[in-house]
């Protein structure tokens, strides 16, 4: 991909192919804003089992903590169209007592829908949460191991 001064620098620990659903898209012909969060939360979730070595927890499976996601903020480039296979770069940035930081970056390789491109950046928060007691808990020691283990240098002390 072209150099891009709005990208995120520097290397991401999990990449996850998504393709472009024809639902995904807006009278427009682009993918609709609104889809890329779901882009991320796919991102998201391969992240935590490359980590952990196993799935998201969910309540439907009987899981009484998990994680929330407490905030994000995207900056759109550049369109992506219906077709594409976009890559979803994630890395975690920051570590908390309940919550840490990730940076995701999306982007398109050269298609006949268009030359190799950012679509977007994001940053996100995420909690983990009792959903029983209705409060964040401590990150658990083995995801925080996992994370460490993932971006090595970058989350070390």
């Amino acid at each position: 991909m072209p150099s891009d001064p709005r990208d995120l620098a520097g290397d991401f620990a999990c990449r996850r192919e998504v393709e472009v659903r024809f639902a995904d898209t807006d009278a427009m012909g682009h993918v609709n804003n609104a889809a890329y969060l779901t882009y991320f939360e796919i991102a998201r979730a391969a992240y935590y089992e490359a980590a952990t070595g196993r799935p998201l927890p969910l309540g439907v499976h009987g899981a009484e903590e998990g994680m929330i996601l407490a905030d994000v903020r995207v900056a759109f480039r550049a369109p992506a169209f219906y077709g594409e296979t976009l890559a979803v770069e994630t890395r975690v940035t920051r570590l908390g007592r309940t919550s840490f930081s990730m940076d995701h970056r999306l982007t398109a390789p050269d298609s006949r829908w268009g030359r190799a491109r950012l679509i977007a950046v994001a940053e996100s928060v995420l909690v983990t949460y009792d959903y029983a007691a209705g409060r964040p808990v401590a990150l658990p020691d083995d995801l925080v191991a996992g994370l460490r283990r993932l971006e090595g240098d970058a989350l070390a002390g």
